[in-house]
């Protein structure tokens, strides 16, 4: 039996797998959520946009003849995650994740861990501060009861509308980013505290390492919760998964 897979992507971790995915003959389609202007070009068939709710993926899995479905998405994107769990589920699809590790904290650090969004703006409560607010263009409005700071936004994206933050300074950038660069944007702009989500991973880790280097705090947005599913860190780990479920399967 064929795979068709399907790659639920935008990480850099993802973009890994289109490759190995291809240079492996595997039939496979790669899809984006839709959320950035300018999504990376893949080496595998390509779809942009939601795909309407966990209906919609069920019937894009049985209308598609899907057969296994990798998510590498973002670890925020977790309704996303949720709906691959729930439509593999209805339709017998083999599911595995593609994550990246957290960053841990070093002994040094200075590291407030906060359970979610709203838990960041509550942080930031307090007398006004340089904040490099490291979270996407997604959650900007929900900073606005805190509109005392000034606010350093790095975007990949402009954002759509008007930001409701007084005092902001928008830096339109994709990276990649170095760790000296990022010291020199912090030092440039005054940084006195980061707000971050637990990405994880080499993409988006220089930012973490600067605010290390320059012995400055990060509000540190945890990562939300996923129902139980297979996990791997590595494309080779996906391929490893797929060629075994075809020896399960006796192919």
């Amino acid at each position: 039996m064929a795979h068709t897979l399907l790659i639920l992507g935008g990480t850099t971790e993802a973009t890994a797998l289109a490759i190995a995915v291809h240079e492996a003959g595997i039939t496979a389609t790669f899809s984006y959520a839709g959320r950035v202007a300018r999504p990376k070009r893949q080496p595998l068939p390509t779809r942009i946009g939601g795909f309407g709710g966990v209906d919609g993926l069920v019937n894009y899995i049985r209308e598609n003849g899907i057969t296994h479905v990798v998510d590498a998405t973002h670890p925020f994107a977790a309704q996303m995650s949720m709906n691959a769990v729930d439509a593999c589920g209805q339709t017998g699809t083999q599911l595995i994740a593609l994550t990246r590790p957290k960053w841990q904290a070093d002994v040094t650090d200075n590291w407030t861990h906060v359970p979610d969004i709203d838990a960041a703006v509550a942080a930031l409560n307090g007398p006004p501060k340089n904040v490099m607010l490291a979270i996407g263009r997604m959650h900007l409005d929900a900073f606005a009861p805190q509109p005392q700071h000034r606010y350093l936004l790095r975007l990949v994206d402009a954002p759509d509308g008007e930001v409701p933050l007084p005092n902001r300074h928008i830096v339109v950038d994709q990276g990649p980013f170095s760790v000296e660069n990022d010291i020199a944007l912090m030092r440039e702009h005054g940084v006195e505290l980061i707000v971050s989500k637990n990405a994880g991973g080499t993409g988006a880790r220089a930012k973490i390492d600067a605010a290390r280097a320059l012995n400055l705090p990060i509000i540190m947005i945890d990562r939300p919760a996923i129902p139980a599913r297979p996990e791997v860190g590595s494309s080779a780990q996906v391929l490893a998964w797929l060629d075994h479920s075809s020896t399960e399967r006796g192919v």
